[in-house]
């Protein structure tokens, strides 16, 4: 039921010089080579050179990063991390 609650994550490159995403829930840290968001999918690391945050609005999801993006990667959520933890201890 609460997947249903989630906001759709969407994400689109422009030219490896435009990130647009929606779906995203908080900007957990940022600077000019490296943007860590968690996104309604899990936590998304964005690296790069001159990384910039031209607009963000949590209320509706939406971040636009600009600069030069050489990596998107996609991490586990904190919640299936413990899970993980529980059955291998």
């Amino acid at each position: 039921m609460q997947e249903n609650l989630r906001k759709p994550h969407v994400l689109t490159l422009e030219n490896r010089e435009k990130l647009s995403l929606g779906g995203v829930e908080d900007v957990s840290g940022f600077n000019d080579e490296s943007v860590s968001l968690l996104t309604s999918l899990g936590e998304l690391n964005v690296r790069g050179s001159k990384l910039h945050i031209s607009k963000l609005d949590l209320n509706s999801g939406e971040v636009v990063i600009d600069g030069k993006i050489n990596l998107l990667q996609y991490s586990q959520t904190s919640s299936d991390k413990g899970i993980l933890k529980r059955l291998f201890k």
